[in-house]
């Protein structure tokens, strides 16, 4: 029994699953399930419950998972004290994001964090924003990216992005060649929007109640990708944060139309728990995150920077005007 042991076993319990553990831990299924099996015949009992699906912890794999927990963590902070004697920054940092923060706005982030401290090891995996918040909760990750975070006594949230929602519609459609409108603008017209369950949905429909506007709502999504394409082929139009349409603002398959008279703004929070022992690697990645990516290194290359802009300071498209 080794560290890699424990952490393999509780990459599986946090998966519920020896494909999906292996496969986020680097390591083939088989080779998962015959070092979790090595642990219980050491240990004389069962840690997971494999008649059901996903796998779930028995009440001794509990024990053991948290337990597991404990010592992985002590051990990283007992690696770190050490290394920071000699001025080095190592070890993973994990991070869990929803899926619409995305590459276009992290990629500076995390191009900027493997220069300055190319020892660390940086985990950042895109998931349902559920799972961002029980992956915290879990402690499976170190920090998580979401927006409109339940409320909870044992977690931190530190405010990372407040991004503008904008009107979004495909060229064609007869708004595109506004450069602003008044919600009341949007009375009676079609909406591909987010599914009901997310809390992003809850928000615009709220926003709309006040506003007194009302809304068909023909196409229903969890993710902004799915709605980004429904809107471009001129199902109805969108209400999304601006950094997420960036790119398709500038090939001109969508057009931005900025909400002249409400302010509804999607706030992406920093989530992590409360009694969480950070090393000196997640510090440093959480210190990066709210810095102004226009300060970082230009070794980057002129086109991250530019992306980097873009998450930070997002601005307005028109149809007869789109900015590079």
């Amino acid at each position: 029994m080794n560290l890699r042991d424990l952490e393999l076993f509780c990459e599986v319990a946090h998966q519920g699953s020896f494909s999906k553990g292996a496969k986020a831990y680097g390591v083939s299924q088989p080779a998962a399930s015959e070092t979790i099996k090595s642990l219980e015949e050491h240990l004389g009992c069962d840690l997971l419950n494999r008649a059901i699906r996903p796998l779930q912890l028995t009440p001794e794999g509990r024990i053991y998972f948290d337990g597991c927990r404990e010592l992985i963590d002590g051990y990283r902070r007992l690696e770190d004290r050490i290394l920071q004697r000699r001025d080095k920054v190592v070890g993973p940092v994990r991070v869990a994001s929803i899926y619409s923060v995305g590459l276009l706005q992290m990629d500076c982030y995390v191009k900027e964090f493997e220069r300055l401290y190319p020892d660390a090891a940086l985990d950042l995996q895109y998931v349902h924003p559920a799972e961002v918040l029980s992956s915290v909760e879990n402690e499976t990750v170190d920090l998580g990216l979401m927006s409109f975070a339940p409320r909870r006594a044992d977690l931190v949230y530190e405010t990372w992005q407040d991004q503008k929602i904008v009107v979004v519609v495909a060229p064609q459609h007869r708004l595109a060649s506004q450069t602003s409108i008044r919600a009341s603008e949007l009375d009676g017209e079609s909406l591909v929007g987010f599914t009901s369950e997310l809390r992003m949905r809850q928000e615009i429909d709220r926003w709309l109640k006040q506003a007194k506007v009302s809304v068909n709502v023909v196409h229903a999504f969890d993710n902004i990708e799915n709605i980004k394409r429904a809107v471009e082929v001129g199902s109805g139009v969108g209400l999304l944060p601006i950094p997420t349409v960036r790119r398709e603002i500038d090939y001109g398959s969508l057009v931005a139309i900025e909400l002249e008279d409400v302010d509804w703004v999607r706030r992406l929070d920093i989530v992590y728990r409360r009694t969480k022992p950070f090393t000196t690697a997640i510090t440093r990645f959480l210190e990066l995150l709210h810095q102004d990516p226009e300060t970082f290194s230009r070794s980057n290359g002129p086109n991250d920077l530019d992306n980097s802009n873009h998450s930070v300071e997002p601005h307005i498209a028109s149809s007869s005007s789109i900015p590079r």
